[in-house]
């Protein structure tokens, strides 16, 4: 790390001099003319570390932010591993959202990967994520780069790596690209002519919309009304297509959320998890009157994503959003009855309860470290889930999680229980009667300082606790040493033992940094045997009861 006065502001004028942004080379130029060496600092610590998740960071100036110099190293470096590996002149895809500078960071892609001798098509417009996935297979692409920041913050933006399988980058290829950006030395030694890539046309979307169709089972039920939120993304011309297509009443779309705006405007973060991103779209809901919507569904804004939100008469809102873990237990138990085969899995985060689902219909269960990136590699995949809203449906079309066919998929379970006077709120309440009652929460703290992750971490292994919510720990697993059927992660991992007088047949937490966002994120599950209708009120109010008091014990175990 820089840390000389003198040595940061030339390190800064010599990345100054081959910026090509016009912005960042302005912004720069004021943080050198007015000598802010704290600001430079921050922007000349190192560099962003390209990962499993590619790049991700906040936009601006130096190294340490998202801009067309890092983009520019990085496509050079995917292009000397894809050369490396024997595909130097295969096709790359590049897909954008429509975050500041995406549509510029896929130029210098496309460009950089024309320079070293690959093919180069870029979508024809911003559009979702899947989007890209889908068309890296469709296509016979060596490669795909999607640009985006997901559900990040509107000051962020990010790079995401696909290979030539349709999912998302995993070790040893990260740190091999990695390896490959750290060689670019200067970006003169970066060719970038001014054209020889292919803008695709429709077509590929067209392609895309087609295959939608594939999740739905002919002449199935389709008459459901729901209010769609895209939160200011790329979704909404994609969901509005293949909803018309499978034959769906065109959903309402929460005006003030319809357009892509960059800035994010009516959200603080752009998650539908968070609090108060989903308050729009339930008051469009409730405008629309109590027998005017059946089901809310909402995007991120790369559409990769899907949250679903339900009736709930009685509450503030009129709606409650239900968990991932809930809407990854209903897509499960819609694939069963439809007679789906092949794996079932989900990450360690995520709830029991598919595991549960799969065993009773005879069908193979696994799971993965947390990341589509691994789900996607599961042998003989049929669905896959993680708890953060994340649903692959349809792996022979999209190796990686998507959030237009969950919305159709769960959209039709919705007509169909609906046509026999039921909702998505009953199905759960039978998983619950079957399987117990799989209840999850999670405490997220979003830092500042990634110090006070790390600590957190070394406390919890120096310290780790016996008993969380007065529920035994039977088991603790540090993963970074990795077990028999996963890689070394960094993460924590405690079995809780059930307790009869208290009615909990178990429980689980799992510890562990985001890969994404600056967050400290524990993830917790306790289960409840239910053994009537009736008796379901009070088991779920054991259960949010165990879960606060697991919340508090872990907090206070981990310093947070």
């Amino acid at each position: 790390m820089a840390t000389d006065p003198a040595e940061l502001i030339h390190r800064a004028q010599a990345w100054l001099a081959e910026d090509p942004d016009p912005e960042t080379r302005d912004e720069l130029s004021k943080l050198i003319e007015a000598e802010d060496t704290d600001e430079l600092a921050a922007r000349f610590a190192g560099t962003l570390q390209f990962g499993t998740a590619g790049l991700r960071g906040e936009l601006g100036a130096g190294p340490m932010r998202m801009n067309r110099s890092v983009v520019i190293r990085a496509a050079a470096g995917l292009a000397a591993y894809l050369k490396a590996q024997g595909d130097g002149s295969g096709l790359v895809v590049i897909g954008y959202d429509a975050r500041h500078k995406s549509a510029d960071f896929a130029r210098d892609t496309a460009a950089v990967m024309v320079g070293a001798g690959l093919r180069a098509a870029v979508l024809p417009r911003p559009l979702p994520t899947p989007v890209l996935a889908f068309a890296i297979r469709h296509l016979g692409a060596v490669a795909g780069v999607e640009v985006t920041a997901s559900h990040n913050p509107p000051r962020d933006n990010g790079y995401k790596v696909y290979l030539g399988d349709g999912s998302q980058i995993v070790p040893p290829a990260d740190d091999e690209i990695a390896a490959e950006i750290a060689a670019v030395r200067s970006l003169a030694d970066v060719p970038r002519p001014e054209a020889g890539w292919e803008t695709l046309d429709e077509t590929v979307l067209d392609a895309y919309l087609a295959r939608t169709n594939a999740v739905l089972t002919p002449g199935s039920p389709r008459d459901t009304k729901v209010v769609y939120t895209p939160m200011h993304g790329v979704g909404r011309d994609t969901l509005v297509a293949a909803f018309a297509r499978a034959g769906f009443p065109a959903p309402t779309v929460v005006a003030e959320q319809a357009e892509p705006d960059p800035d994010f405007p009516t959200v603080a973060f752009p998650n539908p998890e968070e609090p108060g991103a989903m308050d729009l779209a339930f008051a469009t809901a409730r405008d629309r009157g109590a027998s005017g919507v059946d089901i809310v569904i909402a995007n991120d804004p790369d559409a990769d994503r899907c949250a679903v939100a339900v009736p709930a008469p009685g509450t503030p809102d009129g709606w409650r959003m239900l968990r991932g873990d809930e809407v990854g237990a209903l897509l499960a138990a819609h694939l069963v009855s439809k007679r789906a085969s092949g794996t079932f899995a989900t990450t360690i985060v995520s709830s029991q309860l598919m595991s549960r689902i799969a065993a009773a219909a005879s069908l193979p269960y696994e799971e993965t470290l947390t990341g589509f990136k691994w789900l996607a590699r599961v042998d003989g995949l049929r669905y896959a889930f993680e708890e953060a809203l994340g649903y692959c449906v349809d792996p022979e079309g999209v190796r990686d999680k998507d959030g237009i066919t969950a919305a159709l998929l769960i959209t039709e379970l919705a007509a169909e229980l609906k046509q026999s006077g039921r909702t998505l709120t009953d199905l759960l309440d039978d998983l619950a009667l079957e399987f117990g009652l799989h209840a999850t929460d999670q405490l997220s703290v979003r830092v500042e300082d990634l110090s006070l992750i790390a600590d957190a971490m070394l406390r919890l292994r120096a310290q780790p606790p016996t008993a969380l919510a007065g529920l035994s720990v039977t088991r603790a697993d540090d993963l970074n040493r990795g077990t028999e059927t996963l890689p070394p992660t960094d993460g924590l991992r405690y079995y809780l033992s059930g307790s009869p007088e208290a009615g909990i047949e178990a429980a689980r937490v799992v510890v562990r940094p985001s890969g994404t966002e600056p967050k400290l994120k524990c993830y917790l599950e306790v289960v409840v045997p239910v053994t009537s209708a009736e008796a379901l009120p009070e088991a779920r109010t054991k259960a949010d009861a165990t879960l606060a008091s697991i919340k508090a014990d872990l907090s206070e175990a981990a310093g947070i």
